[in-house]
């Protein structure tokens, strides 16, 4: 006898709302069909359902993305990133307590306290049959951050080495719910056999019909759930094994809306609205927001920044702040919405030539107008840099704007010596700012986001 064994996941949703409806379509009637058949089935998420992003999360610190996940009734989730780094620790510590879903995450741990009770090192389903299938789950070792907030990631290969071994004697059939992406979802299916299916996220992979190394299939759907996946297997009971593995993904941008869902998502968006109407200040003049240009708003920001953090000088591209801010009321909702971005700042040690280098790489045209999707950015293009701590004098010539001149307390920046900069966290990875990324000294500042900075800056100088 032949039994079909069915998995239905979404991965990276980033609280982009839009989409939820329809899958909640998608997985309302793909439920309806395999219980008319009387068939096993699971509803599963990778990571990065939340997203500070939005105002629905940031209202409820991720409780909403939580009830809407048990209302669909999922069965099995592992945490991404902007779970595990975007909240405190006290935040992360309860999220999931209100979860009717098993939170799996194989290579998480506290190191305040002992492990939060929602938190599963692994798991054994049983299908109706008696098939058992055992779910382990990795979360990106982002350790840096993990750290400060109380919390450690251990590596994928030990966690699954510890993980498997105890699982190959009791499970038929091993799911990995994988949060690292697609490169180390094919390192691990190289050395790892044992594992017969890879569900993957984070890096926002697509595999419209998933990928075979060996005989592991590897399966992801992209981001923001405009695609749902479905793994199904085939398990033989006379042979006692899997005899088929299949993964495919499915557009559901075409579907219709739940209305149950959108109306859950109405009551959810109104309670988290209702805790970001608290006033931040009264304006009696339009704060502008300009993404070519120097502004005052801008400036302040970042001297607030340079001060608050006892840095020597202070770095923040315009970017970060989307719209302007208008005369009367500004409530967190409004800081929220124009710098959504769940950035921290970090301070960098940089050598004066390294600066200088950094600052000219800041005020290229390229730099300015680039469009950045990741690192927390949620913004249009970068902007123009802003400085506190440091003049920059700029001229123009026939190749643009050029740096002229650099001072530091009145005198040239001496290349020798090491200054503590303040800058937005987003700037320390991958090739935006090369100077900065290279920078073996960082300290990163947890938990505020520079939209807190950004709030206690319209207080301290807009206040009446």
């Amino acid at each position: 006898m032949e039994e079909k064994i069915y998995l239905y996941y979404t991965n990276d949703l980033h609280s982009y709302f839009v989409n939820w409806p329809k899958v909640a379509t998608f997985m309302k009637q793909k439920k309806e069909k395999r219980k008319v058949y009387d068939e096993t089935y699971k509803l599963i998420d990778i990571g990065d359902h939340m997203d500070r992003v939005s105002s629905v999360t940031e209202g409820s610190l991720g409780k909403a993305n939580v009830a809407l996940l048990n209302d669909l009734g999922y069965d099995h989730v592992t945490i991404g990133n902007n779970e595990g780094i975007t909240f405190p620790h006290e935040n992360v510590y309860k999220l999931y307590d209100e979860a009717d879903f098993n939170v799996i995450c194989s290579n998480l741990n506290c190191e305040i306290d002992a492990n939060p009770d929602w938190l599963k090192k692994s798991f054994i389903d049983e299908t109706k049959s008696g098939v058992k299938i055992g779910y382990v789950g990795l979360t990106a070792a982002f350790n840096p951050y993990y750290n400060l907030l109380g919390w450690h990631v251990d590596g994928s290969a030990e966690t699954l080495k510890r993980e498997l071994t105890k699982l190959k004697e009791e499970a038929d059939i091993i799911v990995l719910l994988s949060h690292v992406g697609i490169n180390e979802d094919r390192v691990i299916a190289e050395n790892f056999p044992e594992i017969d299916v890879i569900i993957g996220g984070h890096t926002h992979h697509l595999l419209r019909t998933g990928e075979y190394i060996n005989e592991t299939v590897l399966t992801a759907g992209g981001k923001f759930c405009s695609y749902v996946g479905q793994v199904l297997l085939t398990w033989d009971h006379e042979l006692k094994k899997l005899i088929k593995k299949e993964a495919y993904t499915t557009d559901i941008t075409y579907l219709p809306d739940d209305p149950k869902t959108v109306e859950l998502l109405s009551k959810l968006r109104a309670e988290s609205d209702a805790v970001l109407s608290k006033e931040v200040v009264v304006l009696e003049e339009t704060l502008e927001a300009n993404w070519h240009k120097e502004t005052p708003l801008m400036q302040k920001l970042t001297d607030y920044v340079k001060e608050e953090t006892g840095s020597d000088i202070a770095l923040l591209n315009s970017g970060l702040i989307l719209e302007d801010f208008n005369i009367g009321s500004v409530t967190y909702k409004d800081v929220h919405f124009k710098c959504p971005h769940p950035i921290n700042i970090s301070i960098v040690h940089l050598k004066g030539d390294e600066l200088k280098e950094v600052i000219r790489v800041s005020l290229t045209e390229e730099f300015i107008n680039l469009k950045v999707r990741g690192f927390g950015f949620r913004g249009e293009i970068l902007g123009r840099m802003m400085f506190s701590g440091i003049e920059v004098k700029t001229d123009f010539h026939e190749m643009g704007e050029y740096v002229k001149e650099i001072t530091y307390l009145g005198k040239p920046l001496d290349n020798s010596k090491i200054y503590s900069v303040a800058t937005a966290d987003a700037f320390t990875f991958g090739n935006l700012l090369p100077g900065i990324a290279r920078s073996k000294n960082k300290q990163l500042l947890l938990p505020d986001f520079i939209r807190n900075f950004l709030a206690e800056t319209l207080k301290k100088h807009y206040s009446n």
